[in-house]
């Protein structure tokens, strides 16, 4: 291996998936400007839209994640069509 192309920057991050709330902490190298305190300890906070305990493939359910009115704006548009 070459040295001294890998990031030494390794941290702690929370990561949080803002559909469910779930918060879990992986080591990681990513920037981020907002941070979480959790049990005590500040960690950096990246958000994330869906992770393996919201998305439908991992829990086994069919659950509606609507982040950015895309299903409104699709009913809106289509709710005057009959079937």
């Amino acid at each position: 291996m070459k040295i001294g192309i890998h990031p030494t920057n390794y941290r702690p991050v929370a990561f949080k998936d803002v559909s469910n709330n779930d918060t879990f902490i992986v080591r990681s190298t990513i920037d981020t400007k907002e941070t979480i305190k959790i049990e005590g300890i500040v960690y950096p906070l990246i958000k994330l839209e869906i992770s393996n305990t919201s998305h439908p493939f991992y829990t086994g359910k069919q659950k509606l994640v609507d982040t950015a009115g895309r299903v409104d704006k699709f009913m809106n548009r289509y709710k005057n069509r009959k079937k």
